[in-house]
């Protein structure tokens, strides 16, 4: 797809005056500058804003607890005792799942924790797990203690998909090859959905499939591609995947993450897992001596839910059900695609684009590299009112929403870098 932009602050104005999802702009907390005025908010791809209705929806369960005190559970206006129900079907259309097969609970790392307890199965020869290069920083972690719990050198047990010498990205057909070049090594596959430092949108389709036909079991993290890009982990027969919900889902800080669990495994109650009443048949959490999972992703549960912590996630859902993941997706390919032309404008001897330029192969995020004093550029950008993240040593990252931002804002950014 390609668009036709011109530099002027009125063709901005145009594009925003005919969008059609710009009224949820309105629905969102805007961070303020000095002077009063909206700041330019980037940073949606490591905390989204707050909708407007998170603090009545909080400060309902904060009355219901007042009032009611333990019957809230059954008696309040939202059941506390089934509230992450509440979520399911939302989340399961953003992932492209069947409601049994998803569940918000816990945070990411633990949920990936979870996983990597029922699905990393290590024998003498497979052993290894296969991750991108620049994985997020917690992945890396969990997978190289899961390595070791299991006796496995953490250094020699981990392979790294690693971009070709001069690339920013990994090549599809680059990883496709190396998961069948060492297929007889492999454990999981597990990898990003959209890598956070670069961007990258990969293309979990085919590297399901290839795992799935080496035997290799397969998850993906989707904290930087929830709410970002379409998804269909049903279809893809993803084996797992877990996410966060404080980035592009706009739940807050903290926020309750969820897990995603292919039916085939998820109708499973025989497959190993640590067990907590929560994941137990809601009929006998309280008299059932022996743990009996729910044959659903809510079968891996271990607590009951934090309904302060879901409140939030539930009025963010629905921003989504309104707007739609096409229409969504349409405008996040118009916003990076005028924003990439401004990088353009700007010159290659300034900065360096790191993110795909193909909008298949990226989200909302564009990742600069920034070839002179990166920090005094960050640093710019927060004097003219434009919040963006920084990553060392020299990588500006730059998130334009779908859901809050404009193309005006665009244009201001755009202009600033082209300065």
């Amino acid at each position: 797809m390609s668009f036709a932009f011109e530099p002027d602050e009125s063709f901005a104005a145009a594009l925003d005056a005919a969008d059609p999802l710009a009224r949820f702009r309105a629905r969102f907390h805007l961070p303020l500058g000095s002077d009063g005025s909206p700041l330019v908010y980037l940073a949606g791809n490591s905390l989204g804003l707050q909708p407007l209705g998170v603090g009545g929806a909080v400060q309902r369960e904060l009355d219901d607890w007042a009032r009611l005190g333990v019957d809230a559970h059954f008696a309040g206006r939202a059941p506390w005792y089934s509230y992450h129900e509440l979520v399911r079907d939302s989340l399961a259309t953003l992932v492209g799942a069947r409601p049994h097969e998803v569940v918000a609970m816990n945070s990411l790392t633990v949920n990936l924790h979870l996983m990597l307890v029922t699905f990393y199965r290590p024998t003498p020869a497979r052993h290894k797990i296969l991750i991108e290069d620049r994985a997020f920083p917690s992945d890396r972690y969990a997978v190289g203690s899961q390595l070791g719990y299991h006796g496995h050198d953490p250094q020699h047990g981990l392979i790294v998909a690693r971009p070709r010498a001069g690339e920013a990205t990994l090549r599809t057909e680059d990883l496709l090859e190396l998961i069948e070049r060492r297929a007889g090594e492999i454990a999981l596959v597990l990898l990003g959905g959209v890598n956070y430092y670069t961007g990258q949108w990969f293309d979990l389709a085919r590297v399901a499939a290839a795992a799935r036909e080496q035997g290799c079991i397969v998850g993906f993290d989707l904290a930087h591609a929830v709410g970002n890009v379409p998804l269909e982990l049903h279809d893809w027969r993803a084996d797992f995947a877990v996410w966060c919900s404080y980035k592009y889902l706009n739940a807050g800080p903290g926020a309750v993450a969820g897990c995603f669990i292919h039916e085939t495994h998820a109708r499973r109650v025989d497959l190993p897992r640590f067990a907590g009443w929560w994941g137990n048949d809601p009929e006998q959490r309280f008299f059932e001596p022996e743990f009996a999972p729910r044959p659903t992703a809510d079968g891996w549960q271990l607590s009951n839910p934090p309904i302060l912590a879901l409140a939030p996630l539930r009025v963010a859902l629905a921003a989504f059900a309104e707007a739609g993941m096409a229409a969504l997706r349409l405008k996040s390919e118009r916003l990076t695609a005028y924003l990439e032309w401004w990088i353009e404008r700007a010159g290659s001897e300034r900065f360096e684009l790191l993110t795909p330029r193909e909008p298949a192969a990226r989200g909302c995020q564009l990742s600069l590299r920034v070839r002179e004093r990166a920090r005094d550029a960050v640093e710019a950008l927060r004097q003219a009112g434009i919040v963006a993240d920084y990553r060392q040593p020299d990588v500006v990252r730059l998130a334009p929403v779908p859901l809050y931002n404009t193309f005006r804002e665009v244009w201001r950014v755009g202009r600033l870098l082209a300065a």
